[in-house]
């Protein structure tokens, strides 16, 4: 996933910002048991918003890292649903660096081909475990391609196609009511993700030739958006998270619904606006919010 999704800090509470980073530290624990260090690296903000989706909100314990040798550290104690996050959350991962892979020059690609060979094990092991999301993912992923072949112009059917990839995750949510509901969230979620990444790729696709929807759909202008585009664009984005946030007050996510309004409600206006201004840095941004949280907890 691409590190684009993460709560407002400061629409939470101290007790609420040590439940986010409880997921995340969870999540990272359970990769770790799953798939070792490899499963760790793929840690970030998208899938720790996915596994507080998908996690059944059970309890916390305290526990060392590599990261944290000597103190213990509060997370999530894994539940069946947290191992169906790793799960996917590899998989998800996996078809994104074969994607980097496919996407680019040999040179260019040799970073995607280390992940790859660093990754191929623990997809393996997730692909026996989840066969069904693993087969979806791919058959939308191919559908993806053709379109990005093609150079499709619009907006909506690329954004659409990765949507229902990612709306695949709540399949295995017992509760028909809240499943419907998450993937609704997810579905709306997906074409923000896909939308807002093209955003943040466009200079480089632009310069590279690589397809990308906004360069397509958008008269550009020394490589950026209109004024007028911009402002259609945004509110694409906008829409897209009204809908998430129709579609999360339908159902009752537990410890964590107080994390997944902040981030719907203003996490992903803050990222989308930072992303369009031109001032988003994905994985610094994640690291300072970390060290953040953890300044808290001293």
């Amino acid at each position: 996933m691409f590190g684009y999704v993460r709560p407002s800090s400061d629409r939470l509470t101290e007790e609420e910002r040590q439940t986010f980073r409880a997921a995340y530290c969870g999540l990272c624990h359970t990769l770790g048991a799953r798939y070792g260090t490899a499963g760790r690296m793929i840690l970030n903000y998208d899938l720790t918003f996915l596994a507080m989706l998908l996690s059944e909100g059970g309890g916390t314990c305290e526990r060392r890292c590599a990261v944290h040798p000597v103190r213990k550290r509060r997370c999530a104690c894994g539940d069946a649903a947290m191992d169906v996050a790793a799960d996917m959350s590899v998989i998800l991962t996996w078809w994104q660096i074969r994607d980097g892979i496919a996407d680019h020059g040999f040179f260019k690609g040799l970073k995607y081909r280390a992940a790859a060979l660093l990754l191929r094990r623990a997809y393996r092991k997730a692909q026996k475990r989840q066969p069904d999301f693993d087969r979806e993912t791919q058959r939308h992923l191919t559908a993806l391609a053709a379109l990005e072949k093609e150079k499709c112009p619009s907006l909506d059917r690329p954004a659409d196609t990765f949507a229902a990839l990612l709306a695949g995750a709540a399949q295995h949510i017992a509760d028909p009511v809240k499943r419907r509901v998450t993937e609704q969230l997810l579905y709306h979620l997906g074409r923000w993700v896909y939308l807002v990444d093209a955003a943040d790729d466009l200079a480089d696709d632009l310069r590279t030739g690589s397809y990308n929807p906004l360069a397509l759909r958008f008269s550009l202008k020394d490589g950026a958006l209109t004024a007028e585009g911009r402002q259609q664009f945004a509110a694409t984005l906008d829409g897209s998270v009204r809908a998430m946030a129709a579609a999360f007050e339908l159902a009752d996510f537990g410890v964590y619904t107080p994390v997944i309004r902040a981030t719907v409600y203003e996490g992903l206006y803050l990222v989308g606006a930072a992303v369009l201004n031109g001032t988003f840095h994905r994985r610094r941004r994640e690291r300072q919010a970390i060290r953040k949280a953890d300044t808290n907890d001293a």
